[in-house]
């Protein structure tokens, strides 16, 4: 029997919502707002098998290629089961069966269903960064005496507001986007960074909808550095943006500190999301001082 794969829309956040919050699973492709917010490159699809939600999306390289994101459980059914029946989705469009961004945990509920069943391969420029959200708002410590050196400097050169997101100020968000894409493209870059940008826009467009939670950094009235982020799970928050106006040093820094300080404290860790194998995004993400970098792997079934 054929699953009954729908498009991720927005009327659709409650029920993944209902899956993916009481999860362990804290990888960032579990936030509602991103698997939202990127269908309109990755064709994101999900359904509910046997008790569990499934995620079928298109790798960019190969649009006829589906691929999946590891099952979902809320404590019934049986993964196996489940696993079959993507193994019999893939087949019917010509492919093996492969599971895009398996964690360890995810790879050992793998294993209990079906033992030996696939051939687990790394992609480092993958692996999600997760922080202690204490360690991001004290910043105790020598590892950390360089941000707050960046901090302090900005605020004895400015004076400044934080600002939570809200419809009006999404505009000045947006403007602010524009100039930091001006300032940045480059032609090796362009199309991520177009893609990036039209994701951004419409989460920015839908903020409450997709559940979202952000704030921005005022100065003289402008918005100068923004972030926002939604929950992955019960106790995993994750950032998806951050920008800021680099003329103004330290803003990274203190948006980073200030937004961590204003997410809800039942969320003891935060996801700042992968690397991308971009040496300098890789150098900052490894400067906050990760409290676990996740693993993530294909899996591709033998």
């Amino acid at each position: 029997m054929d699953i009954p794969f729908k498009p991720i829309t927005l009327q659709d956040r409650e029920i993944i919502t209902s899956f993916t919050l009481q999860s362990e699973y804290k990888n960032c492709d579990f936030s509602f707002a991103n698997m939202c917010s990127w269908r309109f490159l990755y064709h994101s699809e999900f359904a509910v098998v046997e008790d569990f939600l499934v995620i079928r999306f298109h790798i960019e390289e190969d649009e006829k290629r589906p691929v999946y994101m590891c099952p979902v459980g809320n404590g019934n059914g049986d993964m196996r089961d489940v696993i079959l029946r993507l193994e019999e989705d893939a087949a019917k469009q010509g492919h093996m069966l492969w599971l895009l961004g398996v964690t360890p945990l995810g790879r050992k509920d793998l294993e209990a269903a079906i033992p030996d069943g696939f051939k687990y391969l790394p992609n480092r420029d993958y692996f999600d960064y997760i922080y202690l959200r204490e360690d991001l708002v004290n910043l105790t410590g020598k590892k950390y005496q360089a941000k707050r050196n960046h901090i302090n400097k900005f605020k004895k050169s400015y004076s400044y507001e934080y600002r939570p997101i809200t419809p009006e100020l999404v505009p000045y968000c947006l403007e602010l986007e524009r100039k930091w894409y001006k300032a940045n493209r480059t032609e090796e870059d362009e199309e991520d960074l177009s893609h990036e940008r039209r994701s951004m826009t419409y989460a920015l467009e839908h903020f409450s909808e997709l559940g979202l939670i952000g704030g921005g950094i005022c100065v003289d009235g402008q918005i100068i550095a923004f972030s926002f982020g939604a929950p992955i799970n019960h106790d995993t928050f994750g950032i998806h943006v951050e920008k800021a106006d680099i003329h103004y040093d330290g803003a990274y820094s203190l948006i980073n500190q200030e937004f961590a300080s204003h997410i809800p404290e039942q969320f003891l860790y935060v996801n700042r999301e992968e690397d991308l194998g971009l040496p300098g995004l890789r150098q900052a993400k490894q400067s906050y001082q990760p409290a676990l970098l996740l693993e993530k792997y294909t899996a591709i079934r033998k």
